[in-house]
């Protein structure tokens, strides 16, 4: 009896120092600097680092989706407590920062949604044309990260004499929660088209920096405007254009290579025959136009066609062939 007594008592000596390794290697509750929460509510392990069994034990409302607030550490303090977690390390810590996890839903997103509504059943071209201008700034929208459904568009209505829509979007809120936002506003069925960058004078040669590309409401820009710079650079205007000015064909023409009273140079096609004189020109014209000229040697009027910068070629009528004379007996 004695001798289990002493083996006990030697046991419990040797075994006293490593109970007292491993309370000294026990975690201790430490205190976050940040956390990303998913849901409403915030949990003690959330926040707090080794929270043991009431690590999911909720203390605090979250912030609303896709935004950050603050926590006191002393508040973080005082409600662990109250679940029976003593000796809070806090790291130094006066506040914890919490962001509540969510997906983003752009504005532009739900913008292109109405968009496509609009364009497919009111019949107003591609829904890229479709310029959507809302009552109320859109703001971008934060969901649950579980939404992965897409905005959808379930109810729209359009007056194409003022242009206001009215519409209802399903949007996606959580795995298998739908909500609906009601937005109203304007819209219009739009075109590129280029305008004049600056004032351009009648006659001018369109360069590539006096126009630009801009989106117009297609009721305002009138028929057959011009969207193509390969068309307009090169060309010359017929009349002096604003600012601002949507350009049409009609305002276009080639560039005026003769102007009136201008010296020319006259060529006279005569086959075997290649002649130039001085000439006056009587009318302005572009390549290939046919103009009255001066011969100022022979002080006769002809007409010619302009083939270049001031000069302009004057054909002759084709001889008639020998076969084609009859010739009396």
């Amino acid at each position: 009896m004695l001798r289990t007594a002493l083996s006990l008592a030697v046991a419990l000596a040797f075994a006293t120092p490593a109970f007292a390794e491993v309370a000294a290697e026990a975690p201790h509750p430490v205190l976050k600097a940040s956390a990303v929460v998913n849901g409403p509510l915030v949990t003690v392990g959330d926040l707090v680092e080794n929270a043991g069994i009431i690590a999911k034990v909720p203390i605090f409302r979250a912030p609303d989706l896709g935004t950050t607030g603050t926590v006191p550490a002393a508040a973080i303090a005082d409600a662990v407590r109250a679940h029976a977690l003593i000796g809070l390390d806090t790291a130094g810590l006066e506040e914890v920062h919490v962001t509540r996890a969510a997906r983003t839903i752009p504005a532009k997103e739900i913008e292109a949604a109405v968009a496509e509504a609009l364009a497919d059943k009111y019949r107003l071209g591609l829904a890229k044309d479709v310029r959507v201008d809302f009552d109320r700034t859109l703001q971008a929208i934060y969901v649950e990260p579980s939404a992965l459904a897409e905005p959808r568009v379930a109810r729209i209505a359009y007056d194409a004499r003022s242009g206001r829509f009215d519409a209802s979007l399903d949007l996606p809120t959580g795995a298998a929660s739908r909500g609906t936002l009601r937005l109203a506003g304007r819209a219009v069925a739009t075109a590129e088209v280029l305008v004049a960058a600056h004032p351009i004078e009648r006659g001018s040669v369109i360069k590539d920096a006096d126009i630009v590309l801009e989106r117009r409401p297609r009721a305002e820009i009138g028929r057959d405007p011009l969207g193509e710079h390969d068309f307009v650079i090169g060309m010359a205007a017929r009349n002096s254009l604003p600012e601002g000015r949507v350009l049409h064909r009609p305002d276009l023409m080639k560039p005026e290579l003769v102007q009136r009273n201008e010296t020319v140079t006259l060529t006279f096609d005569i086959p075997g025959i290649a002649l130039t004189v001085r000439g006056k020109a009587l009318e302005s014209g572009a390549e290939g136009d046919v103009v009255a000229v001066l011969n100022e040697q022979s002080k006769r009027t002809l007409q010619g066609m302009v083939t270049g910068r001031g000069r302009v070629a004057i054909g002759s009528s084709s001889p008639r062939l020998a076969a084609n004379i009859t010739t009396r007996r």
